[in-house]
């Protein structure tokens, strides 16, 4: 997941988790190139969707894509014709960025205070990101700087767990973690209950966001899964040396099931639309 804002430092008053949310955040600009290469991307679907219940095209229009990362989602959005700016906190990521997308104009900052202009974009676009964020500052930025009949959009790829050899890698995984079930089932449902009920990404009640899933699958030698699954910040947070024993037996796992040396990750994006009035 990429950051979207940059979170304060924790201090007495914080809450618990502060720190270690903080710390997960910045995680991501130590492993830019890695999450680069095997994060996965989202299918033409999903832009579909988007047009769809924004009721416009993305060509020809203006797009803040915030918390942008290495430019996974920017990149495609792009690619679809829209006029689209960067926007991202943390450096380690924009550096990978400019590598990727030299030509897509990015900006540091941060969803809860957008370094943008008030009516400026017809869309502003979350892609893995908005958990990031502090809905009570963001979700005014938001609506700030989306121009009247704008379009939020928010999107999450969640790993479809219904499929058998992902909910048991899964479980592996909450395991290593330390995350007992209760724990799990929190962890897994932490990206698509914010995607999935407005009031979990909005609980002010401001926007009316419609929902909608997208499914697609992408296949992957089994390194550039294992890799995926390190480039998540749960992991990054422990490094290298604390989980390379995690990921040696599930590379072992993952080739007794798919000798081949290929696996078949299936995946859910989680959409979210809003309009601003």
């Amino acid at each position: 997941m990429k950051p979207s804002s940059s979170p304060s430092p924790s201090t007495p008053s914080s809450p618990p988790g502060a720190a270690l949310h903080a710390a997960r955040a910045r995680s991501f600009d130590g492993a830019a190139a890695q999450y680069a290469a095997n994060r996965p991307s989202y299918p033409p679907a999903l832009f579909d969707a988007v047009e769809d219940l924004a009721g416009r095209s993305l060509r020809g229009a203006g797009a803040a894509d915030v918390g942008a990362g290495t430019g996974i989602s920017t990149g495609l959005l792009h690619d679809r014709g829209a006029d689209v700016l960067a926007v991202e906190p943390g450096p380690g990521m924009a550096a990978e960025f400019r590598r990727v997308h030299p030509r897509i104009p990015i900006v540091r900052g941060s969803g809860d205070a957008l370094p943008l202009a008030t009516a400026s974009m017809d869309f502003i676009t979350y892609a893995q990101s908005w958990h990031w964020t502090e809905p009570r500052r963001s979700v005014p930025e938001a609506v700030r700087v989306l121009r009247p009949g704008g379009a939020l959009a928010l999107w999450w790829n969640t790993e479809a767990l219904d499929v058998p050899w992902i909910e048991a890698a899964a479980r592996r995984a909450g395991r290593f973690l330390g995350l007992d079930e209760k724990d799990l089932k929190a962890d897994r449902s932490s990206c698509s209950a914010h995607s999935a009920h407005s009031l979990a990404a909005d609980p002010s009640g401001t926007l009316a966001f419609e929902h909608r899933r997208v499914r697609w699958s992408r296949r992957v030698p089994v390194d550039t899964r294992l890799a995926n699954i390190g480039s998540h910040s749960q992991f990054l947070v422990l490094g290298e040396e604390a989980t390379a024993a995690f990921f040696a037996e599930e590379r072992n796992h993952l080739l007794q099931a798919f000798p081949e040396g290929f696996v078949e990750e299936a995946y859910v994006v989680e959409l979210l639309v809003a309009i601003r009035p």
